[in-house]
């Protein structure tokens, strides 16, 4: 009977430890998952580029991290800023809700903060009636459409109103932007982007190597 005890209370031991382990184990876990939900909401996120409305800044392909604490702390799926940091700047690269899809994320660079005013003329953009000095747009398309046709290369003055910023794609000639559909809404932009830590080339079946671990400007 002792015997079949002591053989009992070991059982018992190791069916504790097991218990004991696999709770640190499932506790474990749920704390990572809990610190990755937290980071990814409040802090940073990743995203990958499927466009090439922001060539050459970003190519199809790139996978960025975003900053998503810079300007400020907001409360998820509202926007609503609680606790302030900063506004983003002329030339931020930021990520946001599309204004006529918010299921969907742009990546556009801020051209125009509340106040300013934006005009585009043969394809040069002017804020506050000065050449902007951090244009960073190229072009391909040689042509020169005119604003009544097409707003690409002709556009405004329009003045961006409290709240919203005036955004375009660094592929000023094939590139959905502000031009379009208008401004973005402080409480759409998610973050701004700050490196890319990954880059596939999908034609060559290859990594970028040379594009890992560029800084965004």
């Amino acid at each position: 009977m002792n015997t079949q005890a002591g053989v009992n209370k070991i059982q018992s031991g190791k069916e504790v430890k097991i218990k004991g382990k696999l709770r640190e184990n499932v506790e474990a876990i749920v704390i990572a998952i809990i610190l990755a939900l937290f980071i990814r909401t409040f802090i940073i996120q990743a995203f990958k580029i499927p466009s090439g409305s922001m060539k050459p800044t970003l190519q199809i392909g790139d996978h960025i991290l975003v900053n998503k604490f810079i300007y400020g702390v907001k409360l998820p799926y509202l926007g609503i800023k609680i606790i302030p940091v900063k506004e983003p700047a002329h030339g931020d690269v930021i990520v946001f809700r599309y204004p006529e899809d918010p299921d969907k994320d742009f990546i556009k660079r801020v051209i125009g903060v509340p106040g300013d005013t934006v005009e585009i003329k043969n394809k040069k953009v002017f804020v506050n009636d000065i050449p902007i000095s951090h244009d960073l747009g190229v072009h391909s398309d040689t042509r020169i459409l005119e604003g009544l046709i097409n707003h690409r290369d002709n556009f405004g003055p329009v003045t961006v109103p409290a709240g919203s910023y005036f955004v375009m794609g660094d592929n000023r000639d094939n590139s959905y932007d502000s031009r379009f559909w208008g401004f973005v809404g402080e409480k759409a932009i998610k973050g701004k982007a700050f490196v890319i830590y990954w880059s596939w080339d999908s034609d060559n079946f290859g990594v970028r190597w040379g594009r890992i671990g560029s800084m965004l400007k």
